[in-house]
């Protein structure tokens, strides 16, 4: 982060717990971001002072109720939405068959709508290069995800944001909310 946007960064809180890794001294610090666009952030960053482990996660500070975030991507600059992911989302894109499932050690963190699907092609690529892949699935499920990229192939994001603290932000073009069931997807 450069001097420029650290003013908009505050520290609120330093405490301990234990590291999930080796059980050592774990140090969490929050922090509140300003972030342009996107408002104030909660960030929280934890690190094992034993074994190095590194934990960020990342929320809107301001929460909503159980929510489906739904962003369709149509046209050139939609993929360049700024993407509030927390560590307990899911995100689907179901034309291209991906679901991205939080586990126990994910991570919160901000990106790109085109950020998630560079991030998908660049895991399938490294999929795929195993002696174990079929080759033709792979080029399909490739040739449509790179199509998604260029912009040839409508597409839809999905986030299940269980605690109302994602977003997807684009200055020009608004996602769809929709109510959330805690037992739906």
């Amino acid at each position: 982060m450069n001097n420029e946007h650290r003013e908009n960064l505050v520290e609120l809180a330093e405490y301990e717990g234990k590291c999930p890794i080796c059980q050592g001294k774990l140090v969490i610090k929050d922090y509140k971001y300003t972030a342009p666009l996107v408002g104030d952030l909660l960030i929280s960053v934890s690190k094992c002072e034993n074994c190095g482990f590194k934990h960020t996660d990342v929320f809107l500070l301001s929460t909503n109720e159980p929510r489906k975030v739904v962003y369709r991507v149509e046209e050139p600059g939609d993929d360049r939405a700024l993407l509030v992911k927390s560590s307990t989302c899911k995100i689907e894109v179901p034309e291209l068959g991906v679901t991205i499932e939080p586990g126990i050690y994910s991570q919160g963190y901000i990106t790109t709508v085109e950020g998630i699907i560079l991030d998908v092609i660049s895991i399938t690529e490294s999929l795929c290069s195993s002696g174990d892949a079929p080759l033709d699935k792979c080029n399909e499920v490739l040739d449509k995800l790179r199509k998604a990229h260029r912009n040839e192939l409508p597409y839809t994001v999905i986030l299940y944001d269980y605690l109302g603290v994602c977003d997807i932000i684009n200055d020009k073009k608004k996602p769809v909310y929709e109510p959330l069931e805690l037992n739906q997807e």
